[in-house]
């Protein structure tokens, strides 16, 4: 990383970053248990989403919500520069009960209408990144300029109907659909009539991650929220496809750096 701005306060994340050279090889998949909106100033790259492929160009704006895997891919090693923004889908509560702001994270497909040409977003999250106040007026105004941006995309949510979906997506929903289910990625091919190594390639290169990796991280994702409403450990981990609690115990531990009690106290 070239350059680098992070801020990391009370759930709310920004975080402002310029790669020089950028590698697929230093890139991951992500899947996070909060809502996203990515912003792309420069480079040459691609963003694959739950098996949807969208061309970048400067002023591109991607939403994704809690559990919506998504990765970066790039073109070329040109320049780098984007922002990201992380926050509880609970962001807009006080003022908005109905969360009628966030219409275009949850009332869409998986991986669908992601998308956005919002060059003027920069401005806003350039205030973000340069305030330099205390923690209070932070969040006040992360919060304003966030549901501007919100407001602006309930604008532009009139689409068109969406294409069929492409053999990626159709893999990526299947997948979806048999997450908790006692299956393997052998049985997720056969079901498509592929080898092992056919689909595992073919997933790959729609979400940036292999079969099992995706897997895991949405049923980890799943379980925290499942923990986050009051389920048992136990009953969580069993409700999203675990059936080893010790399994889960350890790559739950791994992956949010805290054990599952932790989130009740």
């Amino acid at each position: 990383m070239d350059h680098l701005k992070e801020i990391d306060r009370d759930g709310l994340y920004i975080r402002y970053a310029i790669s020089d050279r950028p590698d697929n090889k230093d890139v991951d998949f992500h899947i996070h248990d909060r809502c996203e909106v990515f912003f792309f100033v420069s480079g040459n790259a691609q963003y694959l989403v739950e098996g949807s492929v969208y061309p970048l160009e400067k002023g591109s704006l991607l939403i994704m919500r809690p559990g919506e895997a998504h990765c970066i891919h790039f073109l070329s090693g040109e320049r780098y520069e984007r922002y990201a923004v992380n926050f509880p889908i609970s962001l807009f509560d006080s003022f908005d009960p109905d969360r009628r702001l966030m219409l275009p994270y949850m009332e869409r497909p998986l991986g669908r209408q992601n998308l956005y040409y919002m060059p003027e977003c920069e401005a806003a999250l350039q205030d973000l990144t340069g305030y330099e106040g205390d923690d209070y007026g932070r969040t006040l105004l992360f919060t304003l300029r966030l549901a501007e941006i919100m407001d602006q995309l309930c604008k532009m949510t009139d689409r068109e109907p969406t294409a069929e979906p492409t053999l990626s997506e159709h893999l990526v929903r299947y997948v979806n659909d048999m997450l908790h289910e006692d299956i393997t990625v052998g049985q997720l091919a056969g079901h498509f009539f592929l080898s092992t190594s056919q689909f595992s390639r073919f997933f790959r290169t729609a979400t940036g991650a292999s079969p099992w990796n995706y897997i895991l991280a949405k049923r980890l994702i799943n379980a925290r929220e499942l923990l986050q409403g009051g389920e048992s450990a136990r009953k969580a981990a069993e409700a999203c496809g675990f059936k080893d609690y010790s399994v889960f115990y350890r790559a739950y531990v791994k992956r949010f750096g805290e054990k599952p009690s932790d989130i009740h106290r």
